[in-house]
């Protein structure tokens, strides 16, 4: 039997994980930006992050770390199609991040 009204984050859904995986970290660079820098106007900081790596490697980690919790709790409630989403674009993002680290 269905139930009704269930919380959208318990479902097991390849499309929720990529969405998720999608928003998550962007949330966490918002969050470390108006905790630690936000001294800096956002674009300056953009501008900032572009020219120190050091700084990108330190946004990348957490990003790809709070990615890496959320997968860890699909994996252990047994939501293995939005793990799998998770994952997906987790490991796309590490691979982004690589390709900036070598770019600037």
């Amino acid at each position: 039997m269905k139930k009704t009204g269930t919380f959208f984050l318990a479902k097991d859904k390849l499309p929720l994980g990529i969405i998720l995986a999608l928003l998550v970290p962007f949330a966490v660079f918002l969050f470390i930006y108006f905790l630690r820098f936000s001294y800096y106007d956002f674009t300056e900081f953009l501008g900032v992050v572009k020219t120190e790596s050091r700084l990108l490697t330190f946004l990348a980690a957490w990003c790809l770390v709070a990615n890496i919790g959320l997968f860890t709790i699909y994996i252990n409630s047994g939501k293995y199609q939005t793990a799998k989403g998770v994952f997906g674009i987790t490991v796309f993002y590490g691979i982004v991040f690589l390709l900036l680290k070598m770019i600037l």
